[in-house]
Protein backbone atom coordinates (compact mmCIF):
# COMPACT_ATOMS: atom_id res chain seq x y z
CA UNK A 1 0.00 0.00 0.00
CA UNK A 2 1.37 3.40 -1.08
CA UNK A 3 1.84 6.05 1.58
CA UNK A 4 -0.46 9.06 1.56
CA UNK A 5 2.31 11.43 0.54
CA UNK A 6 3.08 9.28 -2.53
CA UNK A 7 -0.59 9.32 -3.57
CA UNK A 8 -0.66 13.11 -3.27
CA UNK A 9 2.42 13.41 -5.45
CA UNK A 10 0.90 11.11 -8.10
CA UNK A 11 -2.36 13.02 -8.09
CA UNK A 12 -0.51 16.30 -8.43
CA UNK A 13 1.49 14.88 -11.32
CA UNK A 14 -1.65 13.70 -13.11
CA UNK A 15 -3.29 17.07 -12.59
CA UNK A 16 -0.19 18.81 -13.94
CA UNK A 17 -0.39 16.67 -17.08
CA UNK A 18 -4.16 16.67 -17.57
CA UNK A 19 -4.79 20.39 -17.12
CA UNK A 20 -2.38 21.55 -19.87
CA UNK A 21 -3.53 18.64 -22.01
CA UNK A 22 -7.16 19.63 -21.70
CA UNK A 23 -6.24 23.25 -22.36
CA UNK A 24 -4.37 22.22 -25.51
CA UNK A 25 -7.33 20.14 -26.72
CA UNK A 26 -9.67 23.04 -26.10
CA UNK A 27 -7.30 25.34 -28.01
CA UNK A 28 -7.03 22.93 -30.95
CA UNK A 29 -10.80 22.49 -31.06
CA UNK A 30 -11.10 26.17 -31.90
CA UNK A 31 -12.86 29.19 -30.47
CA UNK A 32 -15.91 30.22 -32.45
CA UNK A 33 -15.97 34.03 -32.63
CA UNK A 34 -19.22 34.24 -34.58
CA UNK A 35 -22.32 35.39 -32.65
CA UNK A 36 -24.72 32.64 -31.61
CA UNK A 37 -27.02 32.21 -34.58
CA UNK A 38 -30.78 32.14 -34.31
CA UNK A 39 -33.11 32.55 -37.31
CA UNK A 40 -34.84 35.96 -37.28
CA UNK A 41 -37.92 35.84 -35.08
CA UNK A 42 -41.05 37.29 -36.65
CA UNK A 43 -44.50 37.91 -35.22
CA UNK A 44 -46.93 36.30 -37.66
CA UNK A 45 -50.72 36.63 -37.96
CA UNK A 46 -52.81 33.75 -36.72
CA UNK A 47 -54.87 33.42 -39.91
CA UNK A 48 -55.07 34.67 -43.47
CA UNK A 49 -57.10 37.72 -44.30
CA UNK A 50 -58.87 35.82 -47.09
CA UNK A 51 -60.25 32.31 -46.68
CA UNK A 52 -59.70 29.74 -49.43
CA UNK A 53 -62.66 29.45 -51.77
CA UNK A 54 -62.89 25.68 -51.70
CA UNK A 55 -62.53 23.59 -48.58
CA UNK A 56 -62.48 19.87 -47.99
CA UNK A 57 -63.30 17.73 -44.99
CA UNK A 58 -59.99 15.87 -45.30
CA UNK A 59 -56.99 18.17 -44.86
CA UNK A 60 -54.62 15.61 -46.38
CA UNK A 61 -56.58 15.69 -49.64
CA UNK A 62 -56.06 19.46 -49.97
CA UNK A 63 -52.38 19.36 -48.99
CA UNK A 64 -50.07 20.29 -51.84
CA UNK A 65 -47.93 17.57 -53.34
CA UNK A 66 -44.73 18.09 -55.35
CA UNK A 67 -46.68 17.03 -58.46
CA UNK A 68 -49.44 19.53 -57.72
CA UNK A 69 -50.36 19.97 -61.40
CA UNK A 70 -51.89 16.49 -61.44
CA UNK A 71 -54.78 17.88 -59.38
CA UNK A 72 -56.11 19.56 -62.54
CA UNK A 73 -56.61 16.18 -64.22
CA UNK A 74 -55.06 17.05 -67.59
CA UNK A 75 -52.79 14.30 -69.04
CA UNK A 76 -51.14 16.66 -71.53
CA UNK A 77 -50.22 19.09 -68.76
CA UNK A 78 -48.82 16.16 -66.75
CA UNK A 79 -46.52 15.16 -69.61
CA UNK A 80 -45.43 18.74 -70.26
CA UNK A 81 -44.54 19.28 -66.60
CA UNK A 82 -42.56 16.04 -66.48
CA UNK A 83 -40.60 17.00 -69.58
CA UNK A 84 -39.89 20.53 -68.33
CA UNK A 85 -38.70 19.23 -64.96
CA UNK A 86 -36.38 16.80 -66.69
CA UNK A 87 -34.98 18.80 -69.58
CA UNK A 88 -35.48 22.55 -69.07
CA UNK A 89 -32.00 24.05 -69.65
CA UNK A 90 -32.42 26.86 -67.12
CA UNK A 91 -33.35 24.31 -64.46
CA UNK A 92 -30.40 22.07 -65.35
CA UNK A 93 -28.13 25.11 -65.14
CA UNK A 94 -29.46 25.83 -61.63
CA UNK A 95 -28.63 22.23 -60.67
CA UNK A 96 -25.07 22.69 -61.94
CA UNK A 97 -24.81 25.91 -59.96
CA UNK A 98 -25.70 23.94 -56.83
CA UNK A 99 -23.01 21.37 -57.69
CA UNK A 100 -20.43 24.13 -58.01
CA UNK A 101 -21.43 25.56 -54.64
CA UNK A 102 -20.83 22.13 -53.09
CA UNK A 103 -17.35 22.06 -54.59
CA UNK A 104 -16.65 25.54 -53.22
CA UNK A 105 -17.68 24.30 -49.77
CA UNK A 106 -15.32 21.32 -50.17
CA UNK A 107 -12.48 23.69 -51.11
CA UNK A 108 -13.05 25.71 -47.93
CA UNK A 109 -13.24 22.59 -45.75
CA UNK A 110 -10.02 21.17 -47.25
CA UNK A 111 -8.02 23.84 -45.39
CA UNK A 112 -8.82 22.09 -42.11
CA UNK A 113 -6.55 19.21 -43.16
CA UNK A 114 -2.73 19.22 -43.44
CA UNK A 115 -1.61 20.05 -46.96
CA UNK A 116 0.88 17.45 -48.24
CA UNK A 117 3.02 17.84 -51.34
CA UNK A 118 5.83 15.84 -52.87
CA UNK A 119 8.23 16.16 -55.74
CA UNK A 120 11.27 14.82 -57.50
CA UNK A 121 13.81 16.38 -59.81
CA UNK A 122 17.00 15.58 -61.67
CA UNK A 123 19.42 17.99 -63.29
CA UNK A 124 22.67 17.83 -65.23
CA UNK A 125 24.97 20.87 -65.32
CA UNK A 126 28.05 21.67 -67.43
CA UNK A 127 30.21 24.76 -67.14
CA UNK A 128 32.62 26.21 -69.68
CA UNK A 129 36.31 25.33 -69.47
CA UNK A 130 37.06 28.97 -70.33
CA UNK A 131 34.85 30.44 -67.65
CA UNK A 132 36.05 33.41 -65.65
CA UNK A 133 38.63 32.69 -62.93
CA UNK A 134 39.23 29.15 -64.20
CA UNK A 135 42.91 28.71 -64.99
CA UNK A 136 44.16 27.02 -68.13
CA UNK A 137 45.72 24.19 -66.14
CA UNK A 138 42.71 23.71 -63.83
CA UNK A 139 41.59 20.12 -63.45
CA UNK A 140 38.35 20.71 -61.53
CA UNK A 141 35.08 19.14 -62.82
CA UNK A 142 32.95 21.00 -65.29
CA UNK A 143 30.01 18.57 -65.00
CA UNK A 144 27.61 18.24 -62.10
CA UNK A 145 24.41 16.26 -61.60
CA UNK A 146 21.73 16.70 -58.95
CA UNK A 147 18.91 14.29 -58.14
CA UNK A 148 16.47 14.78 -55.31
CA UNK A 149 13.05 13.86 -54.05
CA UNK A 150 11.21 15.46 -51.21
CA UNK A 151 7.94 15.76 -49.30
CA UNK A 152 6.50 18.78 -47.54
CA UNK A 153 3.62 19.39 -45.18
CA UNK A 154 1.91 22.53 -43.89
CA UNK A 155 -0.96 22.94 -41.48
CA UNK A 156 -2.74 25.91 -39.98
CA UNK A 157 -4.53 24.98 -36.75
CA UNK A 158 -7.96 26.61 -36.76
CA UNK A 159 -7.62 28.17 -33.31
CA UNK A 160 -10.20 30.89 -33.91
CA UNK A 161 -12.63 28.89 -36.08
CA UNK A 162 -11.85 31.07 -39.08
CA UNK A 163 -11.63 28.09 -41.43
CA UNK A 164 -14.62 26.37 -39.85
CA UNK A 165 -16.71 29.49 -40.22
CA UNK A 166 -15.61 29.83 -43.84
CA UNK A 167 -16.74 26.24 -44.34
CA UNK A 168 -20.06 26.94 -42.64
CA UNK A 169 -20.55 30.00 -44.84
CA UNK A 170 -19.93 27.95 -47.97
CA UNK A 171 -22.22 25.15 -46.85
CA UNK A 172 -24.97 27.63 -46.01
CA UNK A 173 -24.39 29.11 -49.45
CA UNK A 174 -24.78 25.64 -50.99
CA UNK A 175 -28.07 25.25 -49.10
CA UNK A 176 -29.13 28.64 -50.46
CA UNK A 177 -28.34 27.44 -54.00
CA UNK A 178 -30.43 24.32 -53.31
CA UNK A 179 -33.31 26.60 -52.31
CA UNK A 180 -32.69 28.62 -55.47
CA UNK A 181 -32.96 25.43 -57.50
CA UNK A 182 -36.27 24.58 -55.81
CA UNK A 183 -37.50 28.12 -56.50
CA UNK A 184 -36.43 27.90 -60.16
CA UNK A 185 -38.16 24.54 -60.53
CA UNK A 186 -41.37 25.86 -58.96
CA UNK A 187 -41.24 29.00 -61.11
CA UNK A 188 -40.80 27.00 -64.32
CA UNK A 189 -43.56 24.57 -63.37
CA UNK A 190 -45.93 27.41 -62.46
CA UNK A 191 -45.06 29.37 -65.61
CA UNK A 192 -45.68 26.31 -67.75
CA UNK A 193 -49.04 25.62 -66.09
CA UNK A 194 -50.04 29.28 -66.43
CA UNK A 195 -49.10 29.39 -70.11
CA UNK A 196 -50.84 26.08 -70.78
CA UNK A 197 -54.05 27.26 -69.14
CA UNK A 198 -53.89 30.54 -71.03
CA UNK A 199 -53.46 28.56 -74.25
CA UNK A 200 -56.45 26.36 -73.44
CA UNK A 201 -58.39 29.53 -72.66
CA UNK A 202 -57.53 30.82 -76.14
CA UNK A 203 -58.67 27.47 -77.55
CA UNK A 204 -62.00 27.93 -75.82
CA UNK A 205 -62.27 31.50 -77.14
CA UNK A 206 -61.49 30.20 -80.63
CA UNK A 207 -64.33 27.68 -80.26
CA UNK A 208 -66.70 30.49 -79.23
CA UNK A 209 -65.64 32.61 -82.19
CA UNK A 210 -65.99 29.66 -84.54
CA UNK A 211 -69.52 29.01 -83.29
CA UNK A 212 -70.38 32.71 -83.56
CA UNK A 213 -68.92 32.97 -87.07
CA UNK A 214 -71.13 30.10 -88.23
CA UNK A 215 -74.12 31.83 -86.65
CA UNK A 216 -73.23 35.18 -88.27
CA UNK A 217 -72.79 33.54 -91.68
CA UNK A 218 -76.33 32.26 -91.36
CA UNK A 219 -77.45 35.74 -90.38
CA UNK A 220 -75.81 37.20 -93.52
CA UNK A 221 -77.65 34.67 -95.66
CA UNK A 222 -80.95 35.55 -93.97
CA UNK A 223 -80.48 39.27 -94.53
CA UNK A 224 -79.55 38.72 -98.18
CA UNK A 225 -82.64 36.57 -98.68
CA UNK A 226 -84.82 39.23 -97.06
CA UNK A 227 -83.18 41.93 -99.20
CA UNK A 228 -83.80 39.88 -102.35
CA UNK A 229 -87.47 39.65 -101.37
CA UNK A 230 -87.65 43.39 -100.71
CA UNK A 231 -88.37 42.65 -97.06
CA UNK A 232 -85.14 44.16 -95.66
CA UNK A 233 -82.93 47.07 -96.58
CA UNK A 234 -79.35 46.80 -97.80
CA UNK A 235 -78.10 48.30 -94.54
CA UNK A 236 -79.13 45.10 -92.77
CA UNK A 237 -76.80 43.11 -95.02
CA UNK A 238 -73.96 45.54 -94.34
CA UNK A 239 -74.48 45.28 -90.60
CA UNK A 240 -74.53 41.50 -90.73
CA UNK A 241 -71.37 41.41 -92.87
CA UNK A 242 -69.61 43.88 -90.56
CA UNK A 243 -70.38 41.67 -87.57
CA UNK A 244 -69.13 38.60 -89.42
CA UNK A 245 -65.86 40.12 -90.62
CA UNK A 246 -65.07 41.77 -87.28
CA UNK A 247 -65.56 38.45 -85.52
CA UNK A 248 -63.30 36.68 -88.02
CA UNK A 249 -60.60 39.30 -87.42
CA UNK A 250 -60.89 38.83 -83.65
CA UNK A 251 -60.58 35.07 -84.12
CA UNK A 252 -57.42 35.56 -86.19
CA UNK A 253 -55.93 37.63 -83.37
CA UNK A 254 -56.71 34.79 -80.92
CA UNK A 255 -54.87 32.32 -83.16
CA UNK A 256 -51.85 34.65 -83.28
CA UNK A 257 -51.77 34.85 -79.47
CA UNK A 258 -52.05 31.06 -79.29
CA UNK A 259 -49.01 30.61 -81.54
CA UNK A 260 -46.92 32.85 -79.30
CA UNK A 261 -47.98 30.93 -76.18
CA UNK A 262 -47.29 27.61 -77.89
CA UNK A 263 -43.76 28.78 -78.69
CA UNK A 264 -43.23 29.78 -75.05
CA UNK A 265 -44.36 26.35 -73.86
CA UNK A 266 -42.02 24.66 -76.37
CA UNK A 267 -39.04 26.54 -74.97
CA UNK A 268 -40.00 25.62 -71.40
CA UNK A 269 -39.98 21.91 -72.30
CA UNK A 270 -36.68 22.24 -74.22
CA UNK A 271 -38.09 21.72 -77.72
CA UNK A 272 -37.57 23.96 -80.75
CA UNK A 273 -40.86 25.84 -81.36
CA UNK A 274 -40.99 24.73 -85.00
CA UNK A 275 -41.08 21.07 -83.93
CA UNK A 276 -43.77 21.48 -81.28
CA UNK A 277 -47.54 21.65 -81.55
CA UNK A 278 -50.48 21.07 -79.23
CA UNK A 279 -53.82 20.20 -80.77
CA UNK A 280 -56.56 22.66 -79.72
CA UNK A 281 -59.42 21.58 -77.48
CA UNK A 282 -62.86 23.26 -77.63
CA UNK A 283 -63.41 23.91 -73.93
CA UNK A 284 -61.79 24.26 -70.53
CA UNK A 285 -62.18 20.89 -68.88
CA UNK A 286 -59.85 21.09 -65.89
CA UNK A 287 -60.82 19.39 -62.65
CA UNK A 288 -61.85 21.73 -59.78
CA UNK A 289 -59.03 22.05 -57.24
CA UNK A 290 -59.52 22.31 -53.49
CA UNK A 291 -56.66 24.04 -51.68
CA UNK A 292 -55.90 24.32 -47.98
CA UNK A 293 -53.75 27.36 -47.28
CA UNK A 294 -52.90 26.24 -43.74
CA UNK A 295 -51.81 28.73 -41.09
CA UNK A 296 -49.42 31.58 -41.93
CA UNK A 297 -46.60 30.26 -39.73
CA UNK A 298 -46.21 27.16 -41.90
CA UNK A 299 -45.42 29.33 -44.93
CA UNK A 300 -41.90 29.90 -43.57
CA UNK A 301 -41.22 26.18 -44.00
CA UNK A 302 -42.83 25.82 -47.43
CA UNK A 303 -41.36 28.67 -49.48
CA UNK A 304 -37.92 28.04 -51.03
CA UNK A 305 -37.23 31.77 -51.40
CA UNK A 306 -37.78 32.27 -47.65
CA UNK A 307 -35.45 29.35 -46.91
CA UNK A 308 -32.82 30.83 -49.23
CA UNK A 309 -33.08 34.25 -47.56
CA UNK A 310 -32.68 32.64 -44.14
CA UNK A 311 -29.56 30.81 -45.31
CA UNK A 312 -28.14 34.17 -46.42
CA UNK A 313 -28.66 35.48 -42.87
CA UNK A 314 -26.60 32.62 -41.43
CA UNK A 315 -23.85 33.27 -43.96
CA UNK A 316 -23.66 36.89 -42.83
CA UNK A 317 -23.64 35.74 -39.20
CA UNK A 318 -20.69 33.40 -39.78
CA UNK A 319 -18.83 36.10 -41.72
CA UNK A 320 -18.68 38.14 -38.50
CA UNK A 321 -16.72 35.32 -36.87
CA UNK A 322 -14.30 35.23 -39.81
CA UNK A 323 -13.72 38.97 -39.53
CA UNK A 324 -13.19 38.76 -35.78
CA UNK A 325 -10.64 35.98 -36.22
CA UNK A 326 -8.46 38.37 -38.23
CA UNK A 327 -7.63 40.19 -34.97
CA UNK A 328 -5.82 37.12 -33.59
CA UNK A 329 -2.53 35.50 -34.57
CA UNK A 330 -2.61 32.89 -37.31
CA UNK A 331 -0.12 30.09 -36.70
CA UNK A 332 1.20 27.79 -39.41
CA UNK A 333 3.36 24.67 -39.08
CA UNK A 334 5.66 23.70 -41.97
CA UNK A 335 7.92 20.71 -42.50
CA UNK A 336 9.97 19.35 -45.40
CA UNK A 337 12.20 16.30 -45.77
CA UNK A 338 13.90 14.46 -48.61
CA UNK A 339 17.15 13.26 -50.15
CA UNK A 340 19.60 14.94 -52.50
CA UNK A 341 22.71 13.56 -54.22
CA UNK A 342 24.75 14.12 -57.34
CA UNK A 343 24.25 10.52 -58.29
CA UNK A 344 21.68 7.89 -57.41
CA UNK A 345 22.75 7.13 -53.84
CA UNK A 346 19.63 8.85 -52.50
CA UNK A 347 18.79 6.40 -49.77
CA UNK A 348 21.86 7.23 -47.72
CA UNK A 349 21.10 9.10 -44.52
CA UNK A 350 24.06 11.34 -45.15
CA UNK A 351 22.20 12.68 -48.18
CA UNK A 352 19.04 13.40 -46.21
CA UNK A 353 17.77 16.94 -45.77
CA UNK A 354 14.94 18.41 -43.76
CA UNK A 355 13.54 21.61 -42.38
CA UNK A 356 10.68 22.46 -40.08
CA UNK A 357 9.35 25.57 -38.51
CA UNK A 358 6.39 27.45 -37.16
CA UNK A 359 5.22 30.89 -38.10
CA UNK A 360 2.74 33.31 -36.60
CA UNK A 361 1.20 36.43 -38.12
CA UNK A 362 -0.45 39.03 -35.93
CA UNK A 363 -1.77 42.35 -37.29
CA UNK A 364 -0.42 45.27 -35.25
CA UNK A 365 -1.45 48.40 -37.14
CA UNK A 366 -3.34 48.55 -40.43
CA UNK A 367 -4.97 51.94 -40.32
CA UNK A 368 -8.44 50.70 -39.35
CA UNK A 369 -8.66 47.95 -41.98
CA UNK A 370 -9.85 45.23 -39.60
CA UNK A 371 -12.29 47.50 -37.83
CA UNK A 372 -13.81 48.57 -41.14
CA UNK A 373 -14.18 44.92 -42.20
CA UNK A 374 -15.85 44.03 -38.90
CA UNK A 375 -18.24 46.98 -39.11
CA UNK A 376 -19.10 46.03 -42.68
CA UNK A 377 -19.77 42.44 -41.60
CA UNK A 378 -22.23 43.58 -38.96
CA UNK A 379 -23.94 45.85 -41.49
CA UNK A 380 -24.20 42.99 -44.00
CA UNK A 381 -25.74 40.82 -41.27
CA UNK A 382 -28.40 43.42 -40.53
CA UNK A 383 -29.00 43.87 -44.25
CA UNK A 384 -29.53 40.11 -44.66
CA UNK A 385 -32.06 40.19 -41.81
CA UNK A 386 -33.94 43.06 -43.46
CA UNK A 387 -33.98 41.24 -46.80
CA UNK A 388 -35.30 38.14 -45.04
CA UNK A 389 -38.18 40.13 -43.55
CA UNK A 390 -38.90 41.67 -46.96
CA UNK A 391 -38.98 38.20 -48.54
CA UNK A 392 -41.43 36.99 -45.89
CA UNK A 393 -43.67 40.02 -46.44
CA UNK A 394 -43.63 39.45 -50.20
CA UNK A 395 -44.55 35.82 -49.65
CA UNK A 396 -47.51 36.76 -47.45
CA UNK A 397 -48.64 39.24 -50.10
CA UNK A 398 -48.47 36.51 -52.76
CA UNK A 399 -50.70 34.23 -50.69
CA UNK A 400 -53.20 36.94 -49.84
CA UNK A 401 -53.35 38.01 -53.50
CA UNK A 402 -53.92 34.43 -54.59
CA UNK A 403 -56.67 33.89 -52.04
CA UNK A 404 -58.38 37.16 -53.01
CA UNK A 405 -58.20 36.43 -56.72
CA UNK A 406 -59.61 32.93 -56.35
CA UNK A 407 -62.48 34.18 -54.23
CA UNK A 408 -63.41 37.07 -56.50
CA UNK A 409 -62.88 35.22 -59.77
CA UNK A 410 -65.05 32.30 -58.71
CA UNK A 411 -67.85 34.70 -57.86
CA UNK A 412 -67.28 36.53 -61.14
CA UNK A 413 -67.40 33.25 -63.08
CA UNK A 414 -70.78 32.42 -61.56
CA UNK A 415 -72.12 35.88 -62.38
CA UNK A 416 -70.75 35.72 -65.91
CA UNK A 417 -72.43 32.37 -66.46
CA UNK A 418 -75.77 33.99 -65.69
CA UNK A 419 -74.96 36.87 -68.04
CA UNK A 420 -74.21 34.42 -70.86
CA UNK A 421 -77.55 32.71 -70.37
CA UNK A 422 -79.42 36.00 -70.54
CA UNK A 423 -77.44 37.23 -73.57
CA UNK A 424 -78.00 34.00 -75.49
CA UNK A 425 -81.76 34.17 -74.85
CA UNK A 426 -81.80 37.78 -76.05
CA UNK A 427 -79.89 36.85 -79.22
CA UNK A 428 -82.32 34.02 -80.08
CA UNK A 429 -85.37 36.18 -79.45
CA UNK A 430 -83.98 39.12 -81.45
CA UNK A 431 -83.26 36.93 -84.46
CA UNK A 432 -86.72 35.35 -84.22
CA UNK A 433 -88.38 38.78 -84.07
CA UNK A 434 -86.30 40.00 -87.02
CA UNK A 435 -87.13 36.93 -89.09
CA UNK A 436 -90.78 37.54 -88.36
CA UNK A 437 -90.47 41.21 -89.38
CA UNK A 438 -91.22 42.51 -85.90
CA UNK A 439 -87.94 44.41 -85.30
CA UNK A 440 -85.02 45.88 -87.22
CA UNK A 441 -81.61 44.26 -87.65
CA UNK A 442 -79.92 46.81 -85.38
CA UNK A 443 -81.51 45.10 -82.39
CA UNK A 444 -80.13 41.79 -83.67
CA UNK A 445 -76.61 43.22 -83.96
CA UNK A 446 -76.76 44.61 -80.43
CA UNK A 447 -77.91 41.24 -79.13
CA UNK A 448 -75.19 39.43 -81.07
CA UNK A 449 -72.46 41.71 -79.75
CA UNK A 450 -73.73 41.29 -76.18
CA UNK A 451 -73.88 37.49 -76.51
CA UNK A 452 -70.38 37.21 -78.00
CA UNK A 453 -68.92 39.58 -75.42
CA UNK A 454 -70.51 37.64 -72.56
CA UNK A 455 -69.30 34.27 -73.86
CA UNK A 456 -65.74 35.51 -74.38
CA UNK A 457 -65.75 37.14 -70.94
CA UNK A 458 -66.94 33.87 -69.40
CA UNK A 459 -64.07 31.92 -70.97
CA UNK A 460 -61.55 34.58 -69.92
CA UNK A 461 -62.65 34.57 -66.30
CA UNK A 462 -62.55 30.77 -66.21
CA UNK A 463 -58.96 30.81 -67.50
CA UNK A 464 -58.03 33.57 -65.06
CA UNK A 465 -59.48 31.54 -62.20
CA UNK A 466 -57.30 28.58 -63.20
CA UNK A 467 -54.25 30.82 -63.41
CA UNK A 468 -55.09 32.33 -60.01
CA UNK A 469 -55.15 28.80 -58.61
CA UNK A 470 -51.66 28.17 -60.02
CA UNK A 471 -50.50 31.47 -58.57
CA UNK A 472 -51.79 30.50 -55.14
CA UNK A 473 -50.12 27.09 -55.39
CA UNK A 474 -46.83 28.78 -56.24
CA UNK A 475 -47.32 31.25 -53.38
CA UNK A 476 -47.83 28.32 -50.98
CA UNK A 477 -44.56 26.70 -52.07
CA UNK A 478 -45.87 24.13 -54.54
CA UNK A 479 -45.58 21.23 -52.11
CA UNK A 480 -41.95 21.99 -51.24
CA UNK A 481 -40.71 21.66 -47.67
CA UNK A 482 -37.64 23.03 -45.93
CA UNK A 483 -36.84 19.46 -44.93
CA UNK A 484 -35.79 18.89 -48.54
CA UNK A 485 -32.76 21.16 -48.11
CA UNK A 486 -29.56 19.07 -47.99
CA UNK A 487 -28.01 18.80 -44.55
CA UNK A 488 -24.55 20.20 -43.87
CA UNK A 489 -23.13 16.68 -43.61
CA UNK A 490 -24.39 15.76 -47.08
CA UNK A 491 -23.12 18.91 -48.80
CA UNK A 492 -19.66 17.41 -49.43
CA UNK A 493 -19.66 16.14 -53.03
CA UNK A 494 -17.10 13.43 -52.23
CA UNK A 495 -15.02 12.10 -49.35
CA UNK A 496 -11.56 13.44 -48.43
CA UNK A 497 -9.90 10.22 -49.63
CA UNK A 498 -12.15 9.55 -52.64
CA UNK A 499 -10.32 9.56 -55.97
CA UNK A 500 -12.74 7.76 -58.27
CA UNK A 501 -16.27 8.50 -59.49
CA UNK A 502 -15.64 12.26 -59.51
CA UNK A 503 -17.44 13.04 -62.79
CA UNK A 504 -20.64 13.67 -60.82
CA UNK A 505 -21.01 14.39 -57.09
CA UNK A 506 -22.95 12.28 -54.68
CA UNK A 507 -26.67 13.11 -54.98
CA UNK A 508 -28.33 15.06 -52.20
CA UNK A 509 -31.42 17.17 -51.68
CA UNK A 510 -33.25 15.49 -54.56
CA UNK A 511 -31.35 17.67 -57.07
CA UNK A 512 -30.14 15.85 -60.21
CA UNK A 513 -26.37 15.56 -60.57
CA UNK A 514 -26.19 14.71 -64.26
CA UNK A 515 -27.72 15.98 -67.49
CA UNK A 516 -30.42 13.79 -69.05
CA UNK A 517 -29.17 11.97 -72.18
CA UNK A 518 -31.93 13.47 -74.32
CA UNK A 519 -31.45 17.08 -73.23
CA UNK A 520 -29.64 17.99 -76.47
CA UNK A 521 -32.47 16.72 -78.72
CA UNK A 522 -34.47 19.84 -79.59
CA UNK A 523 -36.68 18.08 -82.14
CA UNK A 524 -37.97 15.15 -80.11
CA UNK A 525 -41.66 14.41 -80.29
CA UNK A 526 -43.76 12.67 -77.68
CA UNK A 527 -45.78 15.80 -76.88
CA UNK A 528 -46.11 16.96 -80.48
CA UNK A 529 -49.62 16.05 -81.50
CA UNK A 530 -50.03 16.17 -85.25
CA UNK A 531 -48.32 18.36 -87.80
CA UNK A 532 -48.35 22.06 -87.14
CA UNK A 533 -50.40 23.93 -89.70
CA UNK A 534 -48.83 26.94 -91.35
Amino acid sequence: MRPLSTLRVLRGTRRAVLVPGCAMLALLSGCDLAPAYHPPALTLPAAWGEDPVMRTAHPDDAALRPDWWTMFGDPVLDRLEAQATEANPDLNAAAESFTQSRDIAREAESKLYPQLTGGASGYKYKSSRKRLYRGGTATGPIYMSSEQYWAAASWEPDFWDSIRNQTRVRKAYAQQKAADYALARLSIQAELATDYMALRGLDAQHAVYTDSIAYYQTAVQITKMRQAGDIAAGIDVSRAQNQLYATQAADTDILAQRSVLEHAIAVLVNVAPGAFHLEPVPSLSFRPVALGAGVPSTLLERRPDIAGAERAVEQANRAIGITRAAYYPHITFNAMTGFMDNGFDLASLSNAMYQFGVGAVLPLFQGGLRRAELQRSWSQYRQAQDEYRATVLDAFQDVEDGLSLRTRLQTEAQQQEQAVGAAMRTQRMSMALYTGGLTNYLDVVVAQVAALTARIAEVKVQAEHLQATVRLIRALGGGWSRAELPGTKTIDPFGPLQYDGLHHPRPTGGIPVDTPPSADDLTRGGLTQGAKSR
